[in-house]
């Protein structure tokens, strides 16, 4: 023979090696080209999913305008109502002033928990000397704020109900007679 293998290779590569490696080149290509395109398709579903993702955690919590509108309507019951018919509303986890991480709550100036749409359990009880978890009287804040201002807003940390950990949240007040009408939101 001429020195080469029936396939046309050298005679000193054995004729399965060639047939492997002419097998094997485009195959490599395949392949690349294969993993270039799942890795785009992937890309694109990540992409797709994360997208659709935020807009399902944006829809999962409340934003500050939802707040400010909670309070809003809080107050007109309040005004229509009274507080005796309003407050139990607003307590009630299951009433329409609770909306995922949103819900009301009524301060007396005097510090005293009028409803609370978060912890009915709290209703009643004195809550001056309350403290975040950085150990700020935030209730004492807001009272005295109630007492400069019309409407508010203030920062502070607190348990968030959806999730039982402490987040910085910031809360919306309006003041009504002597008293906070209150609505917070977690910021993430």
């Amino acid at each position: 023979m001429n020195g080469r293998s029936v396939l046309g290779a050298p005679a000193a590569i054995p004729s399965s090696a060639v047939f492997t490696a002419a097998i094997a080149a485009p195959h490599r290509m395949w392949a690349k080209s294969m993993k270039h395109s799942v890795l785009v398709v992937l890309s694109a579903a990540l992409i797709v999913g994360a997208a659709d993702a935020g807009s399902v955690a944006a829809g999962e919590f409340g934003t500050k305008e939802e707040a400010q509108t909670l309070v809003e309507k809080a107050v007109a019951l309040i005004k229509e109502q009274g507080p005796e018919k309003a407050y139990p509303e607003f307590t009630d986890r299951a009433g329409k002033f609770v909306d995922r991480d949103l819900y009301i709550v009524v301060y007396g100036l005097d510090g005293k928990i009028l409803a609370h749409g978060g912890n009915a359990k709290l209703v009643g009880k004195e809550a001056l000397d309350a403290q975040d978890a950085d150990g700020k009287f935030f209730v004492r804040e807001r009272v005295d704020l109630a007492r400069k201002q019309d409407s508010f807003w203030q920062d502070y940390k607190f348990a968030n109900p959806t999730n039982q950990k402490v987040e910085p949240k910031q809360t919306y007040c309006e003041r009504l007679n002597e008293t906070a009408v209150c609505a917070g939101v977690y910021k993430f």
